[in-house]
């Protein structure tokens, strides 16, 4: 078993109490509150920064009640990364901190964090993916690797991972380049990370089997898709056994802010979603105008806006606010990004639909208040709170109702 140890002691000096570019103001709960537009009657609260040692959190997960595990990337070098154990303590004065603490270190750009229907997490590193049971608060995971040299390099190393019905797991492979293009050559048809029998620029599906949930098929399940780092399973609709992938797709980057747009797909078996050649609603991608039949791949299940980067995805969790929902961290430069939004479930198909619900938005920089906000994972734990976590800026964030401002004694009150 590791020893827990804050990091802040790790590290062997002090760093400063504020959040990278946030200046806290009153409070939030029991913690410091931040200046992010959050719905009427609510307000956001800061758990824990670089001061806690924070590097670049990618992910966040309550594993046990109370007890929540972070991914922190890091930095995009290898062997940078940590799985981390974050406490928030029940009482002393406020506004309080989170705990952190280290638990596995040198690990491979870790982004995928998932728990899996038998209480296990698993945790996507750039070329692997492995398992561990929940032990002990501060205990050392027991790493068994259930997938591995996946591939680690290029553009889209990252790997995200979801659980679908029956025992499959979904694990993203990005692209190696932007847009298939080098240099100022025309992009190359075919483009090689869409061929052969291991393709880049897809979502594979794992076929867990057995008492040891080993991996009986590891397959691609569907292509064209540049990089899959917001991956979601809802329930298997009445007489299916599969639940349905839904996929945000970071699109080609442009230099243009309002083109391509982001995608919602829904995925579906051995189906091509268009990327490099096709953007959006199967338009053609910039140098391949005339060279590929977009009629060929799947069109978007929705458009989002240009560069809002979808960065994760989660159904909102029954009996909370954000039941009946989907929950997607945007952390996009541009005016449509650095927001965490809902898309309410259409009662009749139970996918998507509608325009987006803002949970934080207006996240734009503030001089002297706040960073241009860098949403990269979320979740909503067993209390129904929603916590977000940012690499860049180095934050634990939750969504806490607001606390009434004390009743002032009227004029008339006797002394």
């Amino acid at each position: 078993m590791l020893q827990t140890v804050l990091l802040g002691a790790l590290l062997g000096f002090v760093l400063p109490a504020a959040a990278r570019g946030y200046t806290p103001a009153g409070r939030c709960g029991d913690f410091a509150r931040l200046d992010i537009p959050s719905p009427a009657g609510t307000c956001v609260a800061l758990l824990a920064d670089e001061a806690e040692g924070l590097r670049a959190p990618r992910r966040i997960l309550e594993v046990a009640p109370g007890r929540y595990w972070i991914a922190d990337m890091g930095s995009w070098e290898p062997k940078r990364g940590r799985l981390l154990e974050m406490t928030l303590p029940a009482d002393g004065p406020a506004p309080r901190r989170a705990r952190i603490a280290v638990l596995a270190s040198g690990l491979d750009r870790p982004s995928g964090l998932a728990l899996a229907p038998d209480g296990k997490v698993y945790v996507g590193e750039a070329g692997r993916v492995w398992r561990t049971p929940v032990g002990a608060p501060g205990a050392e995971p027991q790493r068994e690797t259930v997938l591995d040299g996946l591939p680690d390099d290029g553009t889209h190393p990252l790997k995200e991972i979801a659980f679908g019905p029956g025992d499959r797991l979904y694990v993203n492979v990005g692209s190696s380049s932007d847009n298939c293009r080098s240099g100022k050559d025309a992009p190359t048809l075919p483009c090689p990370d869409g061929e052969g029998a291991k393709p880049r620029a897809a979502v594979y599906e794992a076929q867990l089997a057995g008492p040891q949930r080993t991996v009986q098929r590891f397959a691609p399940f569907a292509t064209g898709l540049r990089n899959s780092m917001a991956l979601a399973v809802l329930p298997a609709t009445a007489g299916a056994t599969e639940g349905r992938v839904l996929q945000g797709e970071n699109s080609i980057d442009y230099r243009d802010a309002q083109s391509p747009p982001e995608e919602l797909n829904l995925l579906q078996r051995g189906r091509f979603y268009g990327w490099p050649y096709c953007v959006g609603p199967r338009k053609n991608a910039q140098g391949y105008e005339g060279r590929f039949d977009c009629s060929k791949s799947e069109a978007p299940l929705a458009l989002w806006p240009a560069h809002a980067a979808p960065l994760q995805m989660l159904p909102g969790p029954a009996k909370t606010p954000f039941a009946g929902q989907l929950l997607v961290a945007w952390r996009g430069p541009q005016a449509s990004g650095h927001r965490v939004v809902g898309f309410k479930l259409d009662p009749k198909t139970g996918l998507p639909a509608g325009p987006a619900i803002d949970w934080l938005a207006g996240w734009h920089a503030k001089d002297g208040v706040r960073p241009m906000g860098r949403p990269t994972g979320l979740t909503v734990d067993r209390a129904g709170r929603l916590l977000v976590v940012e690499d860049f800026n180095r934050t634990v964030l939750m969504l806490l109702p607001a606390q009434p401002p004390a009743a002032q004694p009227s004029s008339s009150a006797k002394p």
